[in-house]
């Protein structure tokens, strides 16, 4: 028989036995956690560098676009700086000849070719500037209303139609539209106002207005949509109706991004090229008349760089004459985005 004593031992032995198999189960139970924070932290850090390498390349994308800018800048003033070396700077203003009567004159006469080529740039800033105005006249009265009804008037699925064909009239090659002004369009405005011109400024107008008309309308649209609601609801408690509400609340609120979408459609126009080389009629003279034919700067490149000598000196007056385009819409698009910034910070997006 087994003693008292030995029963009391073998007992006094387990207790002492559990409590040292104990342990081991927590530290196991402990390094199972341990596993998840592992992978999530190892998550964590992949996470980091994957956003490192994102944030890098979007840098560096955004540093090779200003200098892919600045290359265009100096390869073009480098280049159009010679011009001053083969030619005499006043001769880009005007020439002294000898006109029909005999008597000498200052003329304004773009004309490269002939054994004293003349390099006037008058008729075509004038030109340019003779398309671009109407151009955008025309664009801002559209595109300003097509933009206001689609954010403030026109029903979700009315939208969904409207939106997309403005943003496809964007899309249409711009020689498909020169074709047309010089087929029809051209015609059709003869016919109405009996013009002397077939193909004028006034033509190559219309087809640059149906360029911009999209861009002036986007960004009109995205302008007014940015307005917060507060101003609505005031005008609103106050008694005005929605068009009071629009014309007079607004429109004035978002005239900062309405302003610098004019301005990107006229640096739009003034840099369009197959449109108002195909209806302009291509005819470097001075004139303020909308229904006379007139050359624009883009025109003159895209007619005559493929044929001029390289190194010669209406190749340097060219390049010239790109410089003066690009700087004409550098200065445009550079206010259009400080007026957009300025809209940014006024209405806190």
């Amino acid at each position: 028989m087994l003693s008292t004593r030995g029963i009391n031992h073998t007992i006094r032995d387990e207790r002492i036995i559990l409590p040292s198999t104990t342990p081991p189960r927590k530290e196991a139970s402990l390094s199972l956690r341990d596993t998840p924070l592992r992978a999530k932290a190892r998550h964590r850090l992949k996470l980091k560098v994957q956003e490192f390498f994102i944030e890098k390349f979007l840098f560096l994308n955004g540093l090779a676009s200003i200098i892919i800018i600045a290359l265009i800048f100096v390869f073009l003033f480098r280049t159009g700086i010679k011009a001053f070396i083969e030619i005499k700077p006043l001769q880009f203003i005007g020439t002294h000849i000898v006109d029909f009567s005999g008597q000498e004159v200052f003329a304004y006469i773009w004309q490269p070719v002939g054994e004293q080529g003349k390099y006037s740039l008058i008729p075509l800033v004038l030109g340019s500037l003779l398309v671009a105005i109407p151009a955008t006249i025309i664009a801002t009265i559209l595109g300003l209303g097509t933009g206001v009804y689609l954010a403030e008037i026109a029903s979700r699925r009315v939208r969904e139609l409207i939106k997309p064909a403005v943003e496809l009239l964007a899309g249409i090659p711009t020689i498909i539209i020169g074709f047309l002004c010089l087929s029809s369009l051209g015609t059709i405005i003869q016919n109405l106002f009996h013009t002397t011109f077939r193909l004028n400024a006034f033509v190559g107008a219309l087809g640059v207005s149906l360029v911009i008309i999209p861009v002036i309308a986007t960004i009109t649209e995205d302008t007014i949509r940015a307005i917060p609601d507060d101003l609505r609801e005031a005008a609103y408690a106050l008694g005005a109706t929605k068009w009071e509400t629009t014309w007079r609340v607004l429109i004035p609120a978002g005239i900062s991004g309405i302003t610098a979408a004019i301005l990107l459609g006229m640096g739009r126009a003034i840099g369009e090229t197959m449109i108002v080389l195909m209806a302009t009629g291509n005819a470097a003279i001075v004139t303020l008349n909308i229904f006379s034919s007139v050359r624009t700067m883009t025109a003159t490149i895209a007619g005559e760089l493929g044929a001029v000598a390289q190194g010669s000196a209406q190749y340097y007056a060219l390049f010239l004459v790109g410089a003066t385009i690009f700087t004409f819409t550098f200065f445009l698009n550079l206010v259009s985005e400080i007026i957009v910034n300025r809209m940014r910070a006024k209405l806190k997006l």
